[in-house]
C-alpha cells in the first residue's frame, strides 16, 4: 500500500481544493481520502508536504517517431521524458514509418506499448493511406484494434469532398478525427509567420495565419453537414479562435489543442531562437498570443497538447529553410504554462489542471482519472513555486527553446497505480 500525505489534492473532475491525505491499495486502486488518515501499520510513506496533488496530465498529441525514426525518439524515451513531465497517459500520432495507416502496424505498437509501465501510451491510426490524403483507412478496423483516434497530423486533409466523406465515416462509426489544419497554398514556407521579421532575417516568405483559418473554417462547415468530432490540432491564429468559438455555438462538435508555446511564444522569439523556435503552425504575433490565452481560459480552446517533436541536433544545424519544424515538449509543458499563465495571473491553477488532465481525458473518452476512492491512482506532484533550469533531457533529442530558460513550476513525480515514478 502506498500513503500520500499532506498534500494539497487539486482535482478539476471533483472541484477538490484543499489538503488531504490519500491511501492507495495493492492493487492500486484509491482505497480512501481524508485529512485524518493515518498511515496503516507497514504502509509506504510518501510525504507531499507543499506539493500539489492532481489528475496525472494527459497528452493527445505527441510523436515518439518510433517505428521508423529511433535516432530522434523511441517509445521508452518518449514515455521517460512524458513520465518526467508530469503525463501520465499520451496519445503517439500515426505518421511512424511505416504509417499507422494498418491493424498491424498498429498491433505491433501496442505490443510494444504494453510493456512500458510508467505511462500509458496509446497509439493514434491514420485517416488516410500513407498519409497520402487519397484513400481513407478502414476506420472500423484501427478503432476495434484500439486506436483512439484517428489522424494525418502534419499533413492538411486538402480535398474538401474527400474530408467530407472522412468526417461521414467518422460520424458513423463514433471515431474522434484530430486535423492539421493549413492549406498548403497559402504556405509560402513552413515554420516561421508569414511576412514577420524573423522570415526577413532568414529570407523565407513565411506561412499565412489564413491558411489555419481557412481549413478551420471549412471544416466546421463540414463538421455541421456530418455531426462528425473533429478536433482542431495546435491552433495558432486569433481568427481561428474566434471560428472555433462560433462553431461551437452553432452547435459544431469541435474540439481544440493549444500548444505551450504558442501559449508563451511569439513571431519575435524566433529571432533569438532560429530553428528551435521553428514549428508549424508557426509562432505569430502577440495579438495572437492572446488570443489563444482568452480562448484557453473561456474554453474555446479545451486542451494543452505538447505536439511533442523530437528532431537530431544535426537536423536543427541546417539552414531555417531546411531544417524541420517542430520542438520536444513533455518535459517542460508544465513549467511553461506555469511560468507564462499561472504566475502572470492569466490563468487559474485549477483551470491549467483541467486543460491539461480532465479535458482531453474527457475528449479521448479516457474514463476514471478523477482522484476519487475506487479510481486507479493515476496522479502528478507539483511545486508551482520551485525555480527550474531545463539543461537535461529524458527525451532522446533536445530541440527547445526552453533550454536553460529560467522557469517556474516543478514536477516532482507520478504516481501509477502503488508505484512512484521518478
Amino acid at each position: 500500500m502506498l500513503f500520500i500525505q499532506n498534500g494539497h489534492i487539486l482535482d478539476p473532475y471533483t472541484g477538490m481544493d484543499h489538503l488531504s491525505n490519500i491511501l492507495i491499495g495493492d492493487d492500486g486502486t484509491i482505497v480512501d481520502i481524508g485529512l485524518r488518515l493515518t498511515a496503516p501499520e507497514g504502509c509506504r510513506v510518501l510525504d507531499a508536504a507543499g506539493k500539489t496533488v492532481s489528475p496525472g496530465f494527459v497528452d493527445g498529441h505527441v510523436h515518439f517517431r518510433d517505428p521508423g525514426q529511433t535516432e530522434k525518439e523511441t517509445l521508452e524515451t518518449g514515455a521517460a521524458a512524458a513520465a518526467a513531465g508530469g503525463y501520465t497517459t499520451v496519445i503517439c500520432m500515426a505518421n511512424t514509418l511505416p504509417t499507422c495507416d494498418n491493424v498491424d502496424t498498429l498491433r505491433d505498437i501496442t505490443a510494444r506499448t504494453a510493456r512500458i509501465t510508467d505511462v500509458h501510451v496509446l497509439q493514434a491510426g491514420a485517416v488516410t493511406h500513407g498519409l497520402r490524403g487519397e484513400a481513407l483507412t478502414d476506420f472500423d478496423a484501427l478503432l476495434e484494434a484500439g486506436a483512439p483516434c484517428l489522424t494525418d497530423d502534419g499533413i492538411n486533409l486538402t480535398g474538401a469532398g474527400l474530408c467530407e466523406r472522412a468526417m461521414e465515416r467518422a460520424a458513423a462509426c463514433g471515431a474522434l478525427l484530430s486535423f492539421h489544419e493549413e492549406d498548403p497554398t497559402l504556405v509560402g514556407s513552413p515554420g516561421v509567420n508569414f511576412g514577420s521579421p524573423a522570415a526577413q532575417k532568414y529570407g523565407v516568405p513565411g506561412a499565412r495565419a489564413s491558411a489555419e483559418d481557412a481549413m478551420i473554417g471549412r471544416d466546421i462547415a463540414l463538421a455541421l453537414r456530418t455531426g462528425a468530432r473533429v478536433c482542431f490540432q495546435h491552433v495558432s491564429s486569433a481568427v481561428s479562435v474566434r471560428l472555433i468559438r462560433a462553431g461551437k455555438a452553432l452547435g459544431a462538435r469541435i474540439y481544440a489543442e493549444v500548444t505551450p508555446h504558442h501559449l508563451s511564444l511569439t513571431q519575435d522569439d524566433v529571432l533569438t531562437y532560429g530553428t528551435l523556435a521553428r514549428m508549424n503552425p508557426p509562432l505569430r504575433t502577440e495579438a495572437d498570443r492572446q488570443a489563444l490565452i482568452a480562448g484557453l481560459l473561456d474554453g474555446t480552446l479545451d486542451m494543452i497538447a505538447t505536439d511533442h517533436a523530437p528532431h537530431t541536433a544535426a537536423e536543427k544545424a541546417r539552414d531555417f529553410a531546411h531544417a524541420p519544424s517542430g520542438i520536444i515538449g513533455l518535459e517542460t509543458a508544465f513549467s511553461v504554462c506555469n511560468s507564462y499563465l499561472v504566475k502572470t495571473g492569466c490563468v487559474p491553477r485549477m483551470c491549467l489542471i483541467e486543460r491539461m488532465s480532465c479535458a482531453p481525458a474527457r475528449i479521448y473518452g479516457l474514463e476514471r482519472k478523477a482522484v476519487a476512492v475506487g479510481n486507479r491512482a493515476e496522479l502528478v506532484l507539483l511545486d508551482w513555486d520551485a525555480p527550474v533550469r531545463y539543461t537535461t533531457y529524458r527525451s532522446k533529442s533536445a530541440n527547445s527553446p526552453f533550454t536553460d530558460m529560467p522557469l517556474f513550476g516543478a514536477v516532482h513525480g507520478t504516481v501509477m497505480g502503488d508505484r512512484i515514478v521518478r
